[in-house]
């Protein structure tokens, strides 16, 4: 990787590539004598006799100081590898952990997360934009996990409007319901946001999912038929405290990871049909579920989480 070096060490070069001509120079028409020049400048005789086979074959720029990297490094890392970790990034602002897990899983590249990190700091993109760094709390959330498949399902609504739009703009809602134990997800949008919305879309959820689920968890926001509607079917209907978002957190955050890795990269295109837009987002629910390594999972992805669990429910 070359780059460009700045004034000031372009004068520094220079500076040690006149020292080493004062050396020769001296020798030559001061001293006369290699040793005694030598002890004067203390630099060695090997030096010297460097310096002047560079200065002879090469004039002035010999002496200027070359590259100490070495012609052949069998440890360092492909140019393709560096090219896939910069793509991680930049595409979708994976962290080091993010980038290595990637490169395991559907390259079958292993490099240590140390090794990400040092590639991204050498680079440049190491920093996230100021939106998406590690912000620090005074309080920090322990986070916790249900043991089986089922035993709460946070639901929560995402307000999208999509981008490039003229004149009057249309609204949609995506509806997101994640399994706390699995983080399986189902997404679906909806032009509309009420309680006939909530329960179409719940019952969607249900008829999804491999699982029977025992307890649903929203905010204050629903209304009244819909907790009616989950009691009938046996479900138990759990309302948050208000403003407490946390208590929803794993939706929370799937949510933010959707505006990182979705919406993102519709890259402000129209989507005026709301069946057309539920097409892409079933694509993005399908890699979601089935093929996205899940940082809090340890790599796995949500169904394989869900295999795991039903292998072994104690895992």
């Amino acid at each position: 990787m070359t780059r460009e070096l700045s004034a000031s060490a372009q004068r520094a070069i220079e500076r040690r590539a006149n020292h080493k001509l004062a050396v020769l120079r001296h020798v030559e028409e001061v001293s006369g004598n290699i040793a005694a020049s030598c002890r004067y400048y203390g630099v060695s005789r090997q030096a010297y006799y460097h310096w002047l086979k560079r200065y002879e074959a090469e004039g002035f720029e010999g002496l200027k100081d070359r590259s100490s990297a070495p012609h052949h490094s069998p440890a360092a890392t492909d140019a393709e590898v560096i090219e896939k970790i910069l793509w991680l990034r930049q595409q979708y602002h994976f962290g080091p952990e993010k980038i290595a897990m990637y490169l395991k899983r559907y390259h079958d590249i292993t490099i240590s997360v140390s090794g990400v990190w040092r590639i991204l700091k050498e680079v440049g993109p190491n920093r996230l934009p100021a939106s998406q760094r590690y912000k620090r709390r005074e309080i920090r959330w322990k986070r916790y996990e249900k043991q089986r498949p089922g035993h709460a399902l946070q639901v929560d609504v995402k307000f999208i409007e999509p981008l490039g739009q003229t004149g009057k703009k249309k609204r949609y809602y995506q509806y997101t319901a994640i399994d706390d134990c699995t983080r399986l997800r189902v997404l679906k949008a909806y032009p509309t946001h009420d309680q006939k919305t909530a329960i179409r879309f719940i019952d969607h959820v249900l008829s999804k999912l491999p699982f029977k689920v025992e307890k649903v968890q929203t905010d204050n926001g629903s209304g009244q038929s819909f907790h009616w509607h989950l009691l009938d079917k046996g479900i138990d209907h759990i309302r948050i405290r208000p403003a407490t978002p946390r208590l929803n957190g794993k939706i929370e955050r799937s949510h933010r990871i959707d505006a990182e890795e979705f919406y993102r990269l519709l890259e402000g295109q129209v989507i005026d049909d709301v069946n057309l837009f539920n097409d892409r987002l079933q694509q993005w629910e399908d890699y979601y579920n089935y093929d996205r390594p899940h940082g809090a999972l340890a790599g796995q992805t949500p169904y394989e989480r869900l295999k795991q669990k039903t292998q072994d429910p104690l895992s």
